[in-house]
């Protein structure tokens, strides 16, 4: 957030986004991606620019929107500055943006001299993460009573086993292999959903198993991989302490129960690429 913030406070950030995001500035990069994997892109010629990317512009349409080419790239600029600041846009009176913007191209005297502008810079920053902390400890204890109410009820159904952690699981299909350690790898297919049923992780989906170290992901994995032969099927139902904890993924949120489908495929040789190709969602890159 803090960092956020920095880069979206200071003219510097407005410049490099404008920047970024226009391709007549990015003469340092190739004009297209190679046309085959491995083969190397043509160079640019020295001072070249970039070919624009996207859809086909009549720019004798666009010019003909604006009196002069100042206020066409104005206009752009614009555009930018705004996309810079969307985030922050309800939290700041446009009115005083723009004064600003004026005051300080033209030279003449701020409003706020630069001290005074550092420090409310970080008052600002303050106010933003206060709100965000707010919203997120609202969010988390959300997902804490709809989890534990959604754990209580699930573990009376048949066939539902709990263990001493509180990680719940059912056995779709007991397989006949050996099973994991802690230590092991592991390939797997598998797609979770949160408790309402919104998917947000698949390998299945993907058409490609995971692997990956059981070690490295989240404990309530680490755990139910451990019950499974090789070649099970088996349904996790994995508290929040035993995923992602407050820390959860946006798409997740924090404190937030998962329910996991899992197919333990097989147990690999360790590898030095295995973490590498864990899947992005199941196995995070530091344990909670």
């Amino acid at each position: 957030m803090t960092q956020f913030l920095r880069k979206t406070l200071t003219a510097a950030a407005i410049i490099a986004a404008i920047v970024a995001g226009s391709p007549v500035f990015a003469q340092d990069k190739p004009a297209a991606m190679p046309a085959h994997p491995g083969a190397a892109a043509p160079a640019a010629a020295p001072g070249a620019a970039a070919k624009p990317t996207g859809p086909a512009v009549d720019m004798k349409a666009v010019d003909a929107k604006f009196k002069t080419e100042k206020e066409k790239y104005g206009y752009m600029v614009g555009m930018d500055v705004a996309r810079s600041i969307g985030q922050i846009k309800d939290e700041v009176d446009t009115a005083a943006v723009i004064q600003a913007l004026q005051a300080s191209l033209k030279g003449e005297k701020t409003t706020l001299t630069d001290a005074e502008a550092v420090a409310v810079r970080q008052e600002f920053m303050q106010k933003l993460q206060g709100k965000q902390v707010a919203k997120m400890k609202d969010e988390a204890d959300k997902n804490q009573k709809e989890g534990d109410a959604f754990l209580a009820k699930n573990k009376d159904k048949p066939g539902v086993k709990v263990t001493a952690s509180g990680l719940q699981y059912e056995v779709v299909k007991q397989g006949t292999g050996p099973k994991p350690k802690a230590t092991d790898v592991v390939k797997v297919d598998y797609t979770g959903t949160k408790i309402d049923g919104t998917k947000f992780d698949s390998s299945v989906d993907r058409g490609q198993p995971a692997t990956f170290p059981l070690n490295q992901v989240v404990p309530g994995w680490t755990e139910g991989l451990q019950l499974m032969p090789v070649g099970s099927e088996y349904k996790f139902y994995i508290p929040g302490k035993l995923a992602y904890g407050e820390r959860g993924p946006a798409q997740i949120g924090p404190n937030a129960t998962l329910v996991f489908s899992v197919k333990l495929i097989s147990i690999e040789p360790p590898s030095a690429d295995a973490k590498a190709d864990a899947p992005k969602i199941v196995p995070p890159a530091e344990k909670h």
